[in-house]
C-alpha cells in the first residue's frame, strides 16, 4: 500500500503577484487548466496501490485543500492541519503517525512529494516510483534525485555513491558494485554518499560535469515506520513533540488538527538534515522525467511555450519588438514595446515588472509589504470561502461594493452588524435571504435593504 503524502504548506512568496501567503502559488493554475495541487494528484493515476492522498496543509488554506480535491473527484485519506510550520521533518512524522492508524495492520509505503513541483514525463515518473519501491520495502530511505540539465546554483544536490545490485525477487542485495561512472536509467538505485548545499556556478559546473550529482528534488519513497524508527533513533525530541501533539488530535470531517501548544513545542528542522544526512539507509534513484519546482517567474517562464521571439504569454497580451519576455495577464490588456528578458504578470490589484535575472529579489518586495502591513501580500481581491467567494470591487471612505458568489445549496452565517447597513441585489441565479423576521426568495434583477441591527443571511437554494 502506497500513501501518497503531499506537502501543501509553503507560501510561494517568489511568485507574487500571483501567490499570497493565504493564495499560495500550489493553489494556482500556473502552467495549465488544473492547480499545481490537483496536478500532483492527477499525476498519481495508473501507479498500482496507490490509496487516497495524505495532505499536510496550513490552517489558513484547510478549505482551499479540499475544494480543489472536490473538483477534480479525490477525497483525501486525511488533510492535517499544522497550527504552525516547523518545516519538513516533523510535517512527515505527522503524516508517517497518521498514515500507520489508517493502514490498521498492513505496514504503508509513504511518497512524499510536494504540491507545487511540475513534473512533465508522468511515465518517466511512475518509471521512477515502480524502480524504487523494492528499496523502500527492503527498508532503504529512497531519495529521488533529478538528473541536472544545467549547472543550477538555486538547488541542493545529492551526490550518488555505490550502484545498489537486485538480487532477483529479495529487493535489494547487501552487495555493491563500483562502475566507473554512473548511467542515468531511472531504474537503477544508488547510495547516497553526500547532501550537499546549494552551489556556486563554479562547483555546480563541476557537478554537472562529474556526472555523481543530483539535484535534490525534496521527494522521497519509504515505509512510516521506517522514518519513524530512524527520527526516533537521530531527533526523538521530534519525534516526542509530534506524538504529543498527535495524541490528542481532533477530527472534523477530513481535517485533523493537532495539540496547538505540543507542535508548537516542536523544533523546526528539515528531514534532510534531522534524517537523511545522518541515516546509513539512504539511496537515490535518478529522475529524469521534466522536473521543476517552479521556485521563481524566471523557472515559470523557461517551461512555457515561446513564440519565434523566445516570449511566452499569458492571457490578453500584445507585444511589439519585444524578446526574451514572460507576459502573464489575467484581466488587462498588457502591451510591451521594445523590451527584453523581463517579466511582466497583472492580478486583480497589482502588477510586477522584473528582470528575469532579478526574480529572485520579488521576495523582497513582498518582505517590504509584510512590513508595511499591506493587505496585498496576503490576499487576493477575490477571496475564497468555504460557502464560495467574494470579490471587493469598489471602496471608499464610506462604502463598499461587493460582488458575492455563492455555490449550490450553500450559505452564510447567520450575522448582524451594528454599524453598516447593505443592499443585496441578485445579478444571477436565485438567493434565499433572511432579513430580520422575513425569509425572502430573490430572483435576478431583485433587490433587498437590511437596515442595521437586522439578523440577516444569504444563501443559494439553486443548482
Amino acid at each position: 500500500m502506497i500513501i501518497p503524502v503531499i506537502m501543501s504548506g509553503g507560501s510561494g512568496s517568489r511568485l507574487w503577484p500571483q501567490s499570497r501567503s493565504l493564495y499560495p502559488k500550489q493553489f494556482l493554475p500556473l502552467v495549465n487548466t488544473q492547480t499545481m495541487l490537483q496536478n500532483t494528484v492527477t499525476r498519481l493515476d495508473g501507479l498500482d496501490s496507490v490509496t487516497a492522498p495524505l495532505v499536510i496543509a496550513n490552517e489558513d488554506h484547510r478549505f482551499l485543500v479540499a475544494e480543489q480535491l472536490r473538483q477534480i473527484g479525490q477525497e483525501a485519506s486525511a488533510i492535517i492541519l499544522e497550527p504552525v510550520g516547523r518545516n519538513t521533518a516533523p510535517a512527515l512524522a505527522l503524516a508517517a503517525i497518521k498514515a500507520k492508524a489508517l493502514a490498521d495492520k498492513a505496514e504503508p509505503v509513504l511518497l512524499v512529494l510536494a504540491a507545487d513541483h511540475v513534473i512533465q514525463d508522468v511515465q518517466a515518473f511512475h518509471q521512477a516510483i515502480n524502480a524504487a519501491l523494492p528499496a523502500a520495502h527492503d527498508g532503504k530511505l529512497v531519495t529521488f534525485g533529478v538528473v541536472p540539465t544545467h549547472p543550477e546554483t538555486g538547488y541542493g544536490y545529492i551526490k550518488a555513491g555505490e550502484q545498489l545490485i537486485r538480487n532477483g525477487e529479495e529487493g535489494v542485495a547487501a552487495k555493491y558494485a563500483e562502475p566507473a561512472t554512473h548511467n542515468l536509467s531511472p531504474t537503477t538505485i544508488y547510495s547516497v554518499e553526500q547532501f550537499v548545499e546549494k552551489p556556486d556556478l563554479e562547483t555546480a559546473q563541476g557537478y554537472l560535469a562529474s556526472g555523481d550529482y543530483y539535484w535534490n528534488s525534496g521527494m522521497f519513497l519509504f515505509k512510516a515506520s521506517r522514518y519513524l524508527e530512524e527520527l526516533n533513533k537521530f531527533r526523538p525530541d521530534i519525534l516526542e513533540a509530534c506524538q504529543k501533539a498527535m495524541e490528542v488530535q481532533s477530527t472534523d470531517l477530513d481535517f485533523v488538527r493537532l495539540d496547538e501548544l505540543a507542535f508548537k513545542a516542536c523544533p523546526d528542522e528539515s528531514i534532510d538534515y534531522a534524517v537523511m544526512e545522518k541515516t546509513t539507509d539512504a539511496v537515490v534513484v535518478p529522475l529524469d522525467a521534466g522536473w521543476t519546482d517552479v521556485g521563481s517567474w524566471s523557472s515559470l517562464a523557461d517551461i512555457s511555450s515561446k513564440d519565434e521571439s523566445g516570449n511566452s504569454t499569458i492571457g490578453d497580451v500584445m507585444l511589439q519588438d519585444t524578446r526574451n519576455t514572460y507576459v502573464r495577464s489575467e484581466k488587462k490588456l498588457i502591451a510591451a514595446v521594445g523590451v527584453e528578458d523581463l517579466v511582466i504578470t497583472e492580478s486583480d490589484d497589482a502588477i510586477l515588472v522584473a528582470h528575469k535575472s532579478r526574480v529572485q529579489d520579488v521576495k523582497k518586495i513582498v518582505d517590504r509589504l509584510k512590513a508595511e502591513n499591506r493587505p496585498e501580500v496576503k490576499l487576493h481581491r477575490k477571496v475564497y470561502r468555504p460557502w464560495g467567494a467574494y470579490d471587493s470591487i469598489d471602496m471608499g471612505d464610506r462604502f463598499q461594493v461587493k460582488r458575492i458568489i455563492v455555490k449550490p445549496g450553500a450559505q452564510l452565517s447567520l450575522q448582524m452588524h451594528y454599524h453598516r447597513a447593505e443592499h443585496w441585489i441578485v445579478v444571477k441565479g436565485t438567493a434565499l435571504i433572511v432579513n430580520g423576521d422575513q425569509e425572502i426568495l430573490l430572483t435576478e434583477n431583485q433587490s433587498t435593504y437590511i437596515p442595521i441591527g437586522a439578523v440577516h443571511r444569504l444563501e443559494n437554494p439553486g443548482k
